[in-house]
Parts: C-alpha cells; structure tokens; sequence
C-alpha cells in the first residue's frame, strides 16, 4: 500500500513517499465475504481522532489495524475543536466536526470528544478501548446481512444502490474519500509536542450524493479534489444513522 510521510514542524510541511504502490481500485465491497453462503457487509469504523489530543495516538493504532482486517472500512476523522491548544491539526475539516456532532445527537451524548469510535454509525465508544471495540465489531457483523448491495459501476463515475428496506425517512448516501496511509505527522506544539502522530485511511472530503428508499438507483460521482484517494459509499438511515450498507474501493 502506498504510505505518504507528513513531516510537518512549525507549520512547514513536507510528504517523502515511504512504501509500495497502494491497490488499484475494486468493483467489489471491501472486506465483503459470506458466511455459509450468505453475503456479509463490511462494518463501518470511525474514529473521530486530533492531532493537538494526547489520547488519540494510541486510537490512532488501533484503527491501524482494523483497517487491515477483512470485512471491516475503517476511516479516519481529524477535528478542528483542539486546535486551540497549540496546534492546528493539518487533516481537519469543519465538516468532519460536523458529522461527529449529529452522531452526538442522535446518540444522546452530553458532548463529543476525541478519540470517539463509532460502529455502523450506531455505537460508540472512547478509541482506546481496544477489546471493546473489536468486540462490537464482531457483533455488527453478525447482525449485517442481506442489506441493499453498493456497487461501483467498472467506469469509474457512478455507484449504484440496490433494493431493500429502507428505514422511516429515507437514507442518505454517502461518499467519503480518503488516503490509505501510513500518514505521519511530526507535532510542534500543543500536548503532543515533538510526537509523531501516525494516522491510517484519513478521510480526505465527505459528499452527500442523495436520498435512497428502497428503490435501486445510480448516482454520479464527482471528480476526486486529488488524486490516489479510496472511495468508501454509506448509506446511512436518516433517522437514527446506522449505517445499513457500505462499499469500498
């Protein structure tokens, strides 16, 4: 996989490529398998993580690894609501806040924090709960099966959406780009002061592509901010915002 070292020391930066080729893109869902024939769909993990928070490394590695495990997108959320302490944290998009506070929201939490895990936009949980969390993963797992099928189309610009039952007030569907990793930050203020701070799957742009209710539909994808970025799609229900299906490439 492709890994790109972020140096980056009292707001200079500088990227030095530091592994192999990452792989090429796929039609089919990433992780997908079966069991006993029967189709699974990957679990959905998103750590909601920062730069300037002193907790998050230790998260930061756990999502690491997750996102090398089959059946499992694991994706990478830098937030802005630190960047008071010290140091603006270089991945972050007010959008990325944004949807971590509707998961606030809909989860009846008194406040968001870092690092947050959440599970098929359904659980969370505080990032460094390693045994937790691989344990709620195994659990989703067991429940997500025969859910609408994500496929991207072999031309490169459309996705597709299949049937299936969709949840009070629709879905949306969601389009998040992001750059495998390793990612590595050098920190020069704040807490994690002189720390390299490592990151995987940092999420690169969210785009809302439009509504689904059950019907299959094809939705065009828009052209990519830069180059060599993964494409993960959700379709995520309004109402509560589980995830019900997902697809990587």
């Amino acid at each position: 996989m492709k890994g790109i070292r972020d140096v980056i020391s009292g707001g200079a930066a500088a990227a030095v490529l530091i592994g192999a080729a990452s792989a090429g893109a796929q039609t089919a869902s990433a992780g997908s398998g079966s069991r006993a024939g029967t189709p699974v769909e990957p679990v959905v993990v998103e750590l909601f993580t920062a730069q300037g928070c002193s907790g998050c490394p230790e998260a930061n590695a756990l999502l690491e690894g997750l996102a090398d495990r089959p059946g499992v997108i694991a994706l990478t959320y830098a937030v802005d609501y630190w960047d008071y302490l010290g140091w603006p944290d270089t991945f972050a998009r007010p959008a990325f806040a944004e949807r971590q506070r509707a998961y606030q929201e809909r989860l009846r939490l008194r406040d968001v924090y870092t690092p947050q895990v959440i599970i098929d936009g359904a659980r969370q949980m505080p990032g460094a709960r390693s045994q937790d969390i691989q344990l709620a993963v195994d659990e989703e797992a067991e429940r997500r099966i025969w859910m609408p099928e994500v496929e991207f189309r072999e031309t490169g610009d459309r996705v597709g959406v299949g049937s299936g039952r969709a949840p009070e007030g629709g879905a949306d569907v969601w389009l998040v780009r992001y750059q495998h990793g390793p990612l590595i930050v050098e920190v020069g203020e704040g807490e994690n002061r002189g720390l390299e701070v490592r990151h995987a799957n940092v999420v690169r742009e969210i785009v809302n592509l439009g509504e689904w209710r059950g019907r299959p539909i094809l939705l065009d994808l828009p052209e990519a901010p830069v180059g060599d970025l993964g494409m993960a799609v959700l379709v995520q229900a309004r109402d509560d915002g589980r995830i019900l299906a997902a697809a990587a490439q």
